[in-house]
């Protein structure tokens, strides 16, 4: 069974930092591109970061851009999320997602991944 667990979410100060993990079991990620998407409450969810299956092409949302870092280490079957200079409005539950088999190119819609993890919590004060 393919399970998606997250961690390292919590409460942090604006313009502090959180490190994001993602650990697979089930499976062995290296053939997949990964993604963190985030919801904040009352909104849609939204995608965050993406990384192609070798490691080597990321994405960003523009609104992190430049503050967050996506990496991943296959040997380890874990992709994570380093967030610095966080904001209040950085404020949601975070999602990792596997992408789907066969999708290695193009723009990280939610509707190309199939298996997601539960969530983190991050929340971020002013």
């Amino acid at each position: 069974q393919v399970q998606l667990v997250e961690s390292g979410g919590g409460l942090v100060q604006a313009g502090g930092s959180l490190r994001l993990s993602c650990a697979a079991s089930g499976l062995t990620l290296i053939a997949y591109r990964m993604a963190w998407f985030r919801q904040a409450p009352g909104k849609e969810r939204e995608f965050v970061a993406g990384i192609s299956w070798s490691g080597t092409s990321t994405d960003y949302s523009d609104s992190v851009k430049g503050r967050f870092t996506i990496s991943r280490d296959n040997a380890k079957n874990t992709v994570y999320l380093q967030m610095t200079s966080l904001k209040p409005e950085d404020t949601a539950v975070y999602y990792c997602a596997k992408g789907r088999p066969g999708v290695l190119t193009g723009p990280f819609f939610a509707s190309g991944m199939d298996y997601w993890g539960k969530g983190t919590l991050v929340t971020v004060s002013s």
